[in-house]
């Protein structure tokens, strides 16, 4: 059964950044993994200013940072639910859990590549 369609509203569209900020800063002030992003966040920035990134590389630092913060939201957002639908140890709600984990690692994995590739190209430079 579909619902009927929505009138498209500027009001109703303001409120869901509300809601997307709202998310965003919950991650940030309740999820430790969030801090640890924020500090590596802070550590590639600071490095990136220092070795002086070029556009094309702050595209990818940037993105790479991105990518991690958003795959945590999803990955917060997965475990939530989960834990709403049951205190239980199951093994699909298990599984689940670890491959939004994995994602994030994946994600994770990604921005460090990123990071040392540029890295390295800038210290082959310097040294």
């Amino acid at each position: 059964m579909s619902h009927p369609k929505e009138r498209f509203s500027i009001k109703a569209r303001l409120r869901s950044f509300k809601y997307a900020f709202s998310g965003i800063f919950s991650l940030l002030k309740n999820e430790h993994n969030a801090w640890i992003h924020c500090v590596a966040t802070i550590v590639a920035v600071s490095g990136g200013l220092w070795l002086g990134l070029n556009g094309m590389e702050w595209l990818f630092v940037v993105g790479a940072i991105l990518l991690v913060f958003a795959l945590e939201m999803i990955n917060t957002a997965i475990e939530r639910v989960c834990d709403a639908i049951t205190t239980e140890i199951d093994p699909m709600i298990k599984q689940a859990k670890d491959l939004a984990a994995g994602a994030v690692l994946v994600g994770a994995l990604f921005a460090l590549t990123v990071t040392g590739v540029i890295i390295y190209n800038h210290w082959r430079e310097i040294f």
